[in-house]
This record gives structure tokens, C-alpha cells and sequence, in this order.
């Protein structure tokens, strides 16, 4: 049962990873135009569908909301609006870095800060709960272990950045620029940390006795509203500054553009869909359950790092670059199930 929970986890992460494939398929759109057409679709309606699954026979999901303890139901898009911070700079980090170390360096942060983040801020305001607890030996070794790899693919990034001139790092990715987006990249992982955070205070948000597969696709709705707000408010400030509201209009475009957006929302929901079903298959396992967040988000820095290769964003860079950036990635394969193991 563990490893189906694994595996369905693993293919959520290759779905968000590939995300960004059918972004590059847009016409004619600004960022802010495209980025924001696709979260309606990954934000707002897939998960409203997903959450649907959740409702059982003759109950609602407004009739959940409703009575849900309402304290928890608004951190719980608190932090989702915290987390569209980091899913704003999340695109900007593989902006400046590319899809394979962007994503690396963002989601890696998240992964270790996530699963600790959780039980800290729900001590705080609810220490009865004692939910410093799951951070067991096991999980923080995980985390540990997961960092360490995203450590070390970082260090293939700089590697990269040294040996590569301006012109082979501007062929692999167009505004390639690896301070910058290094800082970037580490704040979205951090911002973007809030998403597992708002599960945890979502977690009562459920149906009674439904399904662990299913039960925290209803606090999943709340935490991306939460942050299809947040980046609503500074997509249209930029379609504003840049005059680019016309991008919606474009008619000649405008049925390709939307169906590019559709599938990379989909694909992008895919892996808290696949989250949220894999929980399901690792209830018997307590370390598991609590790290499969990082787990969830070690798997997309691999499958990602996949996609850079395809998209020859590491060409041109030495066999001793490439050896550390596969050191980095076999170290987070492991991360996902040596807890296991112990």
C-alpha cells in the first residue's frame, strides 16, 4: 500500500514538472496575461472539481465552509494568500534560472521548510495539540537529507554559472542571471512553504468519514483561492503598467492560448491531487504521512531536473557539472524513502 501511495505521489510530481511544457506553446501573451488564465484553471477549477469528489451524497462544499470552525477556515486561505507570494516568484526563479535549477533551488527549499513549518505554527496557536510531535527523528532526518540534495544541486548551478559564457547561458535560458535568481528562488521556496502550512490548519476541514483519499481536497480549494487572489491582484496591476490588458482579446489566439493554459493548470493541480490520493496509502505509516509533502516536492526538483536535460538547459556544461547535478538528484530519490528505512 506504501509504495502505491509512493507511486501515485511520484506521478503528480512528473505532472506539475511538466507544467511549464504546454506554457511555452502561448502566443502572443504577456507573462501576466498567460500566468494568470492558467491559475484560474489550476487554482480555482480543478481544485473546485477536485473538492467535488470529497462531497458526499446530499451535503455541499458551501455547507462545509460554513459550518467548518471559522478560525480555521480563514488561515487557511491566510496562507494560502501567503503561498501565491511564492507561486509568483516560483515562476520568476525559473525565469532567471530555468525550469531545471529554478524549480531545484525553489521547490527544495519549500520541501524542508514545508514539513516543519506545519506543526511549528500550529503549536503556536494551539500547543495542546502537542503537533510538534510529528517531527519525529525520522522525519527531520528526511528533511535534512532532502536539503542536502538540493544543496548539492545548487552547487551544480554555480558550477554552471562559472564555466558557461554569456552567450551558451543566455541560448539555455533566455534571462539567465544567477544571483538574482538564486535570492529569488529561495524566497519563493520559503513563501511557498505556507501551502503545507494552510493544510494544517485544514486538516479538520472534511467531510465526516470520508474518504482519506479525498479528505483534504476541500482545505486544498481554500489554500489555492487563497492564493489566486494574491497573484489576481498582481497580474492585472501589471497588465495595467504594461498596457497588455488587449492580450485577452487577441480572437486569432485566443482558443490556443486558453487550451495551453487548461492543460498546464491541470497538470500543475495534479500534484496535490496526486498528493491527497497518496496520503491516503500511507496512513499506516505515521513518518510517511508527515513527509510526504517533502516528498511530493523532492520528486518534482527530479522529474524537473529531467525536463531541464530535455529542454538542453545543462548543455555545454562539463561532465564533472552534470556528474554533481546527478549526485544531487539520486540524493533526493533516496531522501523520499530512507525514513523508511530507519
Amino acid at each position: 500500500m506504501i509504495l502505491i501511495g509512493l507511486l501515485i505521489i511520484a506521478i503528480g510530481a512528473f505532472c506539475q514538472s511538466s507544467c511549464y511544457v504546454p506554457i511555452n506553446k502561448i502566443k502572443s501573451w504577456s507573462w501576466e496575461s498567460y500566468w494568470i488564465v492558467q491559475g484560474v484553471f489550476a487554482w480555482i477549477a480543478f481544485p473546485w472539481l477536485g473538492a467535488l469528489l470529497a462531497v458526499p451524497e446530499g451535503q455541499s462544499l458551501w455547507g462545509l465552509f460554513v459550518g467548518a470552525d471559522q478560525f480555521m477556515l480563514w488561515m487557511t486561505v491566510l496562507f494560502g494568500v501567503l503561498w501565491g507570494v511564492g507561486g509568483l516568484t516560483f515562476g520568476l526563479s525559473m525565469r532567471y534560472l530555468g525550469v531545471a535549477l529554478g524549480q531545484s533551488i525553489a521547490l527544495g527549499t519549500c520541501a524542508g521548510l514545508a514539513t516543519v513549518m506545519g506543526p511549528i505554527f500550529l503549536n503556536i496557536f494551539f500547543p495542546e495539540m502537542d503537533a510538534l510531535s510529528s517531527l519525529t527523528f525520522s522525519v527531520l532526518l528526511g528533511v535534512a537529507v532532502t536539503l542536502i540534495g538540493i544543496a548539492v544541486i545548487g552547487i551544480a548551478g554555480a558550477m554552471k554559472s562559472r564555466t558557461l559564457s554569456e552567450e551558451e547561458k543566455k541560448a539555455a535560458v533566455k534571462d539567465f542571471n544567477f544571483p538574482k535568481g538564486i535570492a529569488i528562488a529561495l524566497l519563493a521556496g520559503f513563501m511557498s512553504g505556507c501551502f503545507n502550512v494552510g493544510l494544517a490548519f485544514g486538516s479538520d476541514i472534511c467531510f465526516p468519514g470520508s474518504s482519506p483519499m479525498f479528505a483534504t481536497l476541500p482545505a486544498t480549494l481554500l489554500v489555492t483561492l487563497g492564493g489566486f487572489v494574491t497573484n489576481a491582484i498582481y497580474c492585472f496591476s501589471q497588465n495595467s503598467k504594461n498596457s497588455t490588458w488587449g492580450d485577452y482579446s487577441q480572437g486569432s489566439v485566443w482558443v490556443n492560448n486558453v487550451l495551453f493554459c487548461a492543460l498546464a493548470g491541470a497538470l500543475w493541480y495534479s500534484q496535490f491531487f496526486g498528493l491527497a490520493l497518496g496520503k491516503g496509502f500511507l496512513t499506516s505509516s505515521p513518518t510517511l504521512y508527515t513527509l510526504s509533502f517533502c516528498i511530493l516536492m523532492a520528486l518534482n526538483v527530479v522529474f524537473s531536473n529531467v525536463w531541464g536535460i530535455i529542454l538542453k538547459e545543462w548543455k555545454g556544461c562539463s561532465r564533472s557539472t552534470i556528474a554533481v547535478l546527478i549526485v544531487g538528484i539520486v540524493i533526493l530519490i533516496v531522501s523520499s524513502f530512507l525514513p523508511q528505512l530507519i
